[in-house]
């Protein structure tokens, strides 16, 4: 009996190793890192209240976010710092700087005259601030519907030209939808149809928002087949948290990315169902633990 015992016993010693090493496996595999940028408007509320940016970076960047976009251009500098101070408080972090959502609306004056020279100035200062933070893509957030065609034709061509000076300084130009795009410009054209149509894809690209596509009522993926390899960018929305909802089918946006083009992905939490630091850790945890989402989406 005292035999069976220790024999017993050395069986047990012997699993030891392997259990820790299924153990470790499984942990590993739990945190295996994926590339996902987050839009900082997802935090502008802990932000606004004070908190310092290195600590929310920090936090970020321990939940498994890998890189940031920007969203508070203001006059050559982001956040308040300079765009060398706010590339290194990133970088210190741990991530990487990737996108800035920024824009500059053309003036009444300049859609009757047909001349956005003056605009085009800001922005000559606006790349330079955004190379100098090391951006990779900069985002016009969206305008509103251009009351007539030739408004409209004025900004393509207008994002043409942003997107030629971006390609010049290394970087890409892009456009970000919400659901108002859908819209008829003077009951002719959809307007975001038109843009993709009247955009030159080596200089303007789009970010697509899903969760704004199908708040609009229409499909992303069907959008992905209508225009391929149009959308470098995603942003990764729901209704509150990433997978709250059960409304985006972010399934097939992801099994369909290679369609799109998709290079990048950026989580974007606007509305919370806890509070939220909490629901940004939900939300990149919902995409470490989705099988559909690859580690990486860059070319």
């Amino acid at each position: 009996m005292k035999l069976q015992i220790n024999l017993c016993a050395l069986a047990l010693l012997l699993m030891i190793p392997f259990t820790a090493m299924a153990q470790s496996k499984t942990k590993a595999k739990a945190k295996a890192k994926k590339e996902v940028a987050i839009q900082l408007y997802s935090v502008r509320d802990v932000i606004n209240k004070g908190t310092d940016l290195n600590v929310v970076l920090k936090d970020l960047a321990e939940m498994g976010y890998t890189s940031i976009e920007a969203a508070n251009y203001d006059n050559g500098k982001f956040y308040g710092k300079t765009p060398e101070e706010f590339k290194s408080a990133v970088e210190k972090a741990g991530m990487t700087v990737l996108s800035s959502h920024c824009s500059r609306g053309l003036s009444g004056e300049e859609v009757a005259s047909g001349d956005f020279s003056e605009s085009l100035k800001w922005w000559d200062q606006s790349i330079a601030a955004h190379k100098a933070a090391g951006m990779k893509y900069i985002v016009n957030p969206g305008i509103g519907v251009p009351k007539t065609m030739k408004e409209m034709k004025m900004y393509c061509d207008y994002f043409n030209e942003i997107g030629k000076r971006c390609q010049q300084n290394g970087m890409k130009f892009g456009y970000h939808n919400h659901a108002h795009e859908f819209q008829k410009v003077e009951d002719k054209a959809v307007m975001l149809d038109y843009m993709i149509e009247n955009t030159n894809p080596e200089y303007v690209f789009f970010q697509m928002d899903v969760y704004w596509i199908v708040r609009g009522q229409h499909s992303p993926v069907d959008y992905f087949n209508k225009y391929p390899g149009r959308f470098t960018m995603l942003h990764i929305k729901d209704h509150r948290e990433l997978g709250q909802s059960g409304m985006v089918g972010f399934d097939a946006i992801f099994n369909n990315a290679k369609t799109a083009g998709v290079e990048n992905i950026v989580a974007e939490i606007e509305d919370y169902s806890c509070p939220v630091m909490e629901s940004v850790k939900k939300s990149i945890d919902y995409l470490l633990e989705a099988p559909f989402v690859k580690a990486s989406y860059s070319k």
